[in-house]
């Protein structure tokens, strides 16, 4: 049983903490009301502190662009006490909304993973790419190529041997989270032999400009193999890159596999 500041009687049922919480008698505790019940002709205020929309609250707290509606935050998903996802999103080019969030060296995620026992959160930045999405999802584990089915709401997810446990992560939270988050069911694969072979984008620094690499990442291909997938056309109604640009870069990552 909590009191508040005007001795009102609220619950906080051991179902809305989280595990690891524990409190004394005389302890401040910070929750959000996830609801009213009415029980014996009396009204009983429901607490909770494993509801997303608790950590929503905490944001808004800790970051002023949030609360000032410059951020906005699009879902959160969360496993209370263990990780918690959040996609974040800003309409002012000038506000990053990750760094934002993070804040300098982290000041302003700790006060809110302090709240929530060590939980740990990973702030997104939101696109309407699905791909894009799914892969900084799926952080910290590095993507080599995604297939979408859209219609099926599935994804086949190709990374590396040693990503594969950075992707599913501890008790298989990241790839749950991932998943409620872009509201794909995530396969993961490990890459073939020939795909292995693949070859990062930022090995051809020396051929391509850092800024048309960065425009291909935009839309998720971090490897040559991944450009080289997708239909040249494809690439350039994707990007900003004139029908030149993309053909010069096809041909300089063709030339590594032949």
């Amino acid at each position: 049983m909590i009191l508040d500041d005007e001795g009102i009687e609220l619950i906080l049922p051991k179902s809305e903490q989280i595990p690891s919480d524990y409190f004394r008698k005389g302890d401040n505790v910070r929750a959000v009301v996830a609801s009213v019940e009415l029980r014996s002709n009396s009204p009983v205020i429901i607490l909770s502190r494993t509801s997303p929309v608790f950590l929503e609250r905490l944001f808004e707290a800790e970051v002023p662009e949030v609360y000032d509606g410059l951020i906005t935050i699009k879902k959160i998903v969360r496993v209370p006490g263990e990780r918690a996802k959040i996609a974040v999103e800003s309409y002012d080019d000038r506000i990053d909304p990750v760094g934002a969030c993070v804040g300098m060296k982290g000041s302003r995620i700790h006060g809110i993973v302090r709240e929530l026992k060590n939980e740990n959160i990973d702030v997104i930045n939101y696109t309407t790419n699905e791909t894009l999405y799914i892969q900084r999802a799926l952080s910290p584990a590095k993507i080599t190529s995604i297939k979408l089915d859209k219609e099926a709401d599935r994804a086949e997810v190709y990374m590396k041997p040693d990503q594969v446990s950075l992707a599913i992560g501890k008790g298989g939270f990241n790839i749950k989270l991932a998943g409620q988050l872009t509201g794909y069911e995530i396969d993961v694969y490990r890459d073939s032999d020939v795909e292995t072979e693949d070859v990062d984008l930022q090995e051809f620094t020396d051929e391509i400009d850092q800024w048309i690499i960065d425009e291909l990442k935009n839309i998720g291909c971090d490897t040559a193999k991944s450009v080289l997938d997708i239909d040249p056309a494809d690439l350039v109604s994707r990007t900003d890159l004139e029908e030149e640009t993309i053909q010069e870069v096809v041909r300089i990552l063709k030339a590594e596999f032949e």
